[in-house]
């Protein structure tokens, strides 16, 4: 793996959502381990004020710390309020914040699902569109947004994680190719199975664990990619391979085949 992406950021400000544990906190541990100063932003303060004090004795770099719930619609132009109100200026912004829920879509609660959407998507459009044209200003700037290898299927019992992701995909993609003049790189990050809190907040079932990777690792392959100028990247060979081999394969059997795999009362 290449190490070009380690002095990208040094001495400027990242913002991370979702900061307080997994892929979050790697990107948080790795990009203060090479000098960035961070914005770190998730619901758990304690957890955060924690996190910033460790980080800032390690590295000695600045660290802010802003508790925003992303469930509501007024929690990405306060965290943009609060690093303008502090005249930050964002050079990384990293959509890490995301979950999911396992199930049966019927059975799972509507406020649950939309909320899911609130803060897969709205979210990042929402933080996305408030920071992109500062970056397109200056001509320069960094957008990362963690989607999932779930993008590029159907995933039943997980239907709504699953259509989340696939939209943050497109959105990555697309803007990426409309921002590229500008000299401001979008990249989407797609992971598969990966060891964080997400297996315990979805509530899936341990199968779908047992070659995941770790968060280090994926947080590791996004600030590779999006300093290698990449529009999407999948972490790890073995989930590059599932994505060509269902690429290949009909839909409908690529569907059943998940399904499978992810049914809740599979023994």
């Amino acid at each position: 793996m290449s190490d070009t992406w380690k002095s990208r950021w040094k001495g400027k400000w990242a913002v991370i959502t979702g900061a307080s544990a997994g892929i979050g906190l790697e990107f948080a541990k790795l990009l203060a381990a090479n000098g960035a100063n961070l914005v770190l932003t998730a619901r758990r303060t304690d957890r955060l004020e924690q996190i910033a004090k460790d980080l800032k004795s390690q590295h000695s770099v600045s660290i802010e710390v802003f508790s925003a719930d992303l469930t509501q619609p007024d929690a990405s132009p306060q965290i943009y309020a609060f690093t303008a109100s502090r005249k930050i200026e964002v050079e990384f912004l990293i959509n890490n914040a995301g979950f999911g829920a396992f199930g049966y879509a019927h059975e799972i609660r509507a406020e649950k699902m939309l909320e899911m959407i609130q803060v897969n998507c709205s979210a990042v459009v929402h933080l996305t569109r408030l920071y992109a044209p500062d970056m397109v200003a200056r001509h320069h700037g960094d957008i990362l947004i963690v989607a999932s290898l779930a993008a590029f299927q159907p995933v039943p019992f997980n239907s709504v994680y699953a259509a989340t992701k696939a939209f943050d995909l497109l959105f990555a993609e697309g803007i990426a190719e409309e921002l590229r003049p500008s000299g401001v790189n979008v990249c989407a990050l797609c992971p598969g199975s990966t060891t964080t809190e997400f297996q315990k907040v979805a509530d899936q079932p341990d199968r779908v664990f047992k070659s995941a990777e770790t968060a280090e690792k994926v947080a590791r392959v996004g600030l590779e990619a999006i300093a290698a100028g990449k529009s999407y990247v999948i972490s790890g060979l073995m989930n590059n391979i599932m994505k060509e081999g269902q690429r290949l394969a009909p839909r409908s059997l690529v569907t059943r085949m998940a399904a499978n795999m992810m049914r809740p009362d599979k023994s």
